[in-house]
C-alpha cells in the first residue's frame, strides 16, 4: 500500500489538524515530540505528514507532492491553485473584510476615480474590487501591519482578515464592508481523488463526523 501524504499548514492550524487526526485513529504522536524532522510518519496507516508555511501547502497539493492538505480559506483564494477544496473543518474562523480610518463612508469608495488598497492578499483584493465590485483600484501588497497604510496616507482602505477586530479599533479604524468567511478547510489533489478516493474520503468522513459531533 503507498503512503497518503498530508501536508499541513505549520502553527496552530496544525496542532488543531492534529487534534482532529488522533481522533479518527490516526498516530501523531511523532508530531507531537519536539524534534528538527521534516517528515512524521504513521506506519499503521500509512500516513505521512509535513508541515510547511501556509502559502506552500496549496503548492505541494496541486503537484501532488501531498495527496491532501489542510490550510485557512484566505491562502487557498490568494494562491488560486488547482485542487479540490472538500471539507470545512470550521476552526480558525474569522473573515476578510475592507477596513478604513473611522468615520469613512462608503460614498467616498465610490466616488474617488482611482482607489488604493493595501493588502497582504493582492489576489483576494483585486478579484473583490475589480470582480465583485467593478471597482478601478490600485492594490498596494504588503506584508506586514496593513493597519498602517490608511493611517499615513499610503492607502484609502485595507483588505484583511479581521478575527476579533480589536486591533483595527486600536489604531481608530473600522471595518466597513465584509469581504468573505474564512476558515481551515481540507483540499486534495485532483488526481490522488480519483486513485485513493476510498482512503481519502474515509478520513474525510471521519473527520467530517468529528466536526459534527462537536457542533451538536
Amino acid at each position: 500500500m503507498e503512503y497518503l501524504t498530508v501536508a499541513l499548514a505549520k502553527g496552530r492550524l496544525a496542532e488543531l489538524s492534529i487534534d482532529i487526526f488522533e481522533q479518527i485513529g490516526l498516530d501523531c504522536a511523532e508530531m507531537r515530540e519536539k524534534s528538527r524532522k521534516l517528515i512524521f510518519t504513521d506506519e499503521k496507516n500509512k500516513i505521512k505528514f509535513f508541515l510547511v508555511k501556509a502559502s506552500d501547502v496549496p503548492v505541494y497539493v496541486e503537484y501532488g507532492a501531498a495527496d491532501i492538505g489542510i490550510v485557512g480559506r484566505d491562502t487557498i483564494l490568494e494562491e488560486g491553485r488547482n485542487l479540490y477544496e472538500v471539507l470545512d473543518l470550521g476552526f480558525g474562523a474569522c473573515y476578510m473584510a475592507v477596513a478604513a480610518k473611522s468615520g469613512f463612508k462608503q460614498d467616498d469608495l465610490s466616488n474617488k476615480n482611482l482607489v488604493r488598497v493595501a493588502s497582504k492578499y493582492p489576489a483576494i483584493a483585486k478579484d473583490f474590487f475589480h470582480t465583485v465590485k467593478g471597482q478601478n483600484v490600485e492594490i498596494i501588497k504588503l506584508n506586514g501591519s496593513v493597519e498602517l497604510a490608511p493611517l499615513v496616507g499610503l492607502s484609502d482602505v485595507i483588505v484583511d482578515i479581521v478575527e476579533s477586530g480589536k486591533t483595527l479599533v486600536e489604531n481608530g479604524m473600522e471595518v466597513i464592508e465584509k469581504v468573505c468567511d474564512l476558515s481551515a478547510r481540507l483540499v486534495v489533489n485532483r488526481v490522488s481523488m480519483k486513485v485513493e478516493r476510498d482512503r481519502i474520503m474515509n478520513i474525510v468522513a471521519g473527520m467530517k463526523g468529528i466536526i459534527e459531533k462537536e457542533r451538536d
